[in-house]
């Protein structure tokens, strides 16, 4: 089951389990069950910290529990937890054998404080690079409180559950029974949401703090970046965004990061936030943007309710994928319409499934379904592809996808439900024609997320990015920005982790040659 390097590798790991744990595992005589067998015995054969028990009685088979000796389990993998989540399970079982986690001392002591009975159920696919931020942050959850219980289920593997609840995209979360979150959440993100007064104990926090020299908005590639460049200059620097990362997180493999010649979005995120930590940086999470204003210094409010003020501004507020913008798309949103092959792919297995868009992310969506679902259309707006040429020819020599140009998609459809298909038209006939398919995966590019910016001074693009100059400035004075929410003509990691150099060292030339706002009011007081 595990090669001899990954055994080596694992066997370094379980030497830091301090104290004994038991793996109860529930398996028949298929053969998905031997395969969890094997494992659980070959982790178990690795540490005389572990010991290996049958568990008849679990709901789902197979599965595995994972527990410190002679307690209740309270982690489940219900399937085998290889893949993206091989890490998960590693990290559980270090966490329930006594190893400690690198959570904030303060987010521990809250979820430690959580009252009331937590039972999360988590349906996964191991191909989803998103699903294991959402299985690890609850395991840890269950290790810390012992009100708390998650179970990881493959929903390739329990296939009946996800028709039955009509799970559609991945990682999708039930607590006790009820559906309580769809998509990539952070630790914080779900303990804020079970503790009903953090968001204002936060933004009241955040009120109290000094402004700062730079305030970077958005925590991706282009904002890490600017965020070290500032820090390394001595000057109070702080990053305010939703999660860190961006757009990054929902990248699998990144081959032209150059030096790197293979990578993945979570890999590089986890090394960008590691290295701006290695500075005195403020980094502030969970928190979304809402608005731009300038005073005696600039101030950035907050959904939360807070203010931030700073006397420079960088935006690296990056992009999120393009809609289509027609009827039925909302409605069916993580119901058959998804933007993430890699993650949602394996829940339409042996099904047909409809890519929207030509370019390289179009193809190579069609190129990863097409080993998966039963047939793979793909529907491009202009008369050919634009996706590159080695991408084309890959996708036309398989059997099961069909190419599609000229199509404008003008509606999905749906049972109320579930997405069952969409219409679209062909642009040189005319003709309006109806396509059957379980999913829908929209590959139409990136829209910057600038809306909240659109009510400033600010100035946008027709496209709504911001309009910078060669060194990232804005037209409002120590405004700058950087990355894909700008105006630069080539959305990629590089070029934005070069844009948010760019944009800090302005920042800090902007700051020499500015007073700071006290100073001002001293030498026009000493004027008069």
């Amino acid at each position: 089951m595990l090669d001899a390097n990954l055994k080596k590798q694992l066997d370094t790991y379980l030497q830091k389990i301090v104290t004994p744990i038991e793996l109860s595992v529930s398996s028949n005589d298929e053969p998905k069950s031997q395969e969890l067998l094997e494992l659980a015995g070959e982790i178990a054969g690795l540490s005389s910290q572990i010991e290996l028990k049958d568990a008849a009685d679990s709901k789902r088979t197979p599965s595995m529990a994972i527990a410190a000796q002679g307690q209740e389990a309270r982690i489940r993998f219900s399937g085998i937890p290889m893949g993206h989540e091989f890490t998960s399970l590693v990290l559980a079982l270090l966490q329930t054998g006594g190893h400690p986690s690198k959570a904030e001392p303060e987010v521990i002591e809250q979820i430690r404080s959580l009252p009331g009975e937590y039972h999360f159920e988590t349906f996964v696919s191991l191909s989803c690079q998103n699903c294991p931020d959402v299985v690890q942050a609850l395991n840890l959850m269950a290790t810390v409180n012992p009100r708390i219980t998650h179970e990881m289920v493959d929903g390739a593997l329990f296939q009946d559950e996800v028709e039955e609840k009509q799970i559609m995209a991945v990682p999708s979360v039930y607590l006790n029974g009820e559906h309580f979150g769809q998509g990539r959440m952070t630790l914080n993100e779900i303990v804020n949401q079970l503790d009903s007064g953090a968001s204002e104990r936060k933004a009241a926090e955040l009120n109290e703090r000094d402004p700062y020299e730079v305030l970077v908005v958005g925590g991706g590639p282009a904002g890490a970046s600017a965020a070290i460049y500032a820090a390394r200059k001595g000057i109070r620097t702080g990053i305010v965004a939703e999660r860190f990362g961006g757009q990054v997180m929902d990248t699998l493999g990144i081959e032209n990061f150059i030096s790197v010649p293979y990578t993945e979005g979570p890999k590089l995120v986890a090394s960008l936030e590691e290295h701006v930590k290695d500075y005195d940086v403020d980094l502030v999470t969970e928190q979304k943007a809402a608005s731009l204003k300038q005073s005696d210094y600039i101030e950035i409010g907050l959904e939360s309710g807070a203010t931030l003020k700073t006397r420079s501004l960088i935006l690296a507020t990056g992009a999120r994928w393009r809609e289509m913008n027609v009827p039925g798309e909302r409605e069916y949103r993580g119901k058959g319409v998804a933007y993430c092959p890699h993650c949602d792919g394996p829940l339409f297995k042996g099904k047909k499934v409809a890519v929207i868009g030509g370019g390289n992310s179009g193809i190579e969506a069609a190129i990863d379904l097409a080993g998966i679902v039963s047939e793979v259309t793909v529907l491009e707006f202009g008369e050919t592809l634009k996706a590159d040429q080695v991408l084309q020819a890959k996708a036309r020599s398989l059997p099961n996808v069909e190419i599609i140009t000229n199509a404008l998609t003008t509606e999905v459809k749906g049972d109320g439900q579930k997405a069952t298909g969409l219409i679209y038209t062909d642009r040189a006939s005319g003709q309006s024609h109806e396509l059957d398919a379980a999913g829908i995966f929209v590959q139409i590019g990136l829209m910057p997320n600038t809306e909240w910016l659109q009510a400033s001074d600010l100035q946008l693009s027709r496209f709504g990015e911001i309009e910078i100059d060669s060194r990232g400035a804005t037209n409002l004075p120590g405004v700058f920005a950087a990355g894909d929410a700008s105006n630069v003509p080539y959305k990629q990691i590089i070029i934005a982790m070069g844009g948010g150099a760019t944009a800090a060292l302005s920042a800090f030339d902007h700051l020499i040659r500015t007073p700071a706002p006290e100073e001002g009011r001293k030498a026009a007081a000493t004027a008069d």
